[in-house]
């Protein structure tokens, strides 16, 4: 991240028709059966959207992969791997049937872990930046590199000074 981002600030309803618009593409046609029998979420960021896509596509086993890699909120670091992907959980052959999850596609690091855990699998994510998008499958919004994304849970409701610096009122 850079010294000065550019904050993005995304609310639960923003987030929820975002999911909602990436299970869409991931649909397909409907003329098909999809491809997805098996939903993996990139966890903390991935659980919210894996959920609401896995209700929306109709897929009911859902797994995890803990991968930690920013600290403190502000600096995205080493990668550490906290648990694994359950393999019974999933299909095998590679992760062919498999929608991974996660909310945000940054630098790709965190696609490339899992990339090489799944090589078969369907990366999707709801926002990326320019560096991770390549590692991405399917993704709704792009944003800059130098731009923070805010996710609901990161956030409280209070009083914000306008932009000009003026007191309101």
């Amino acid at each position: 991240m850079s010294t000065s981002p550019k904050a993005f600030p995304v609310s639960w309803d923003q987030f929820h028709r975002d999911c909602k618009a990436l299970a869409w593409r991931l649909s397909g046609s409907g003329d098909e059966p999809m491809p997805w029998n098996s939903v993996v979420a990139i966890t903390r960021g991935g659980l919210v959207p894996a959920a609401i896509i896995a209700r929306e596509l109709g897929i009911r086993t859902i797994e995890t992969v803990c991968i930690a890699s920013y600290h403190e909120y502000k600096d995205q670091g080493d990668l550490e791997v906290i648990k694994g992907i359950d393999e019974s959980m999933i299909s095998s052959d590679g992760g062919k049937g498999v929608l991974v999850i996660d909310d945000l596609t940054d630098t790709g690091k965190t696609a490339m872990k899992v990339r090489n855990m799944l090589p078969n699998a369907h990366i999707a994510t709801v926002y990326a930046k320019p560096t991770g998008r390549p590692f991405a499958d399917t993704f709704v919004t792009e944003v800059s590199q130098d731009t923070w994304i805010y996710f609901p849970w990161d956030m409280e409701m209070s009083y914000v000074e306008p932009i000009s610096g003026l007191k309101d009122g």
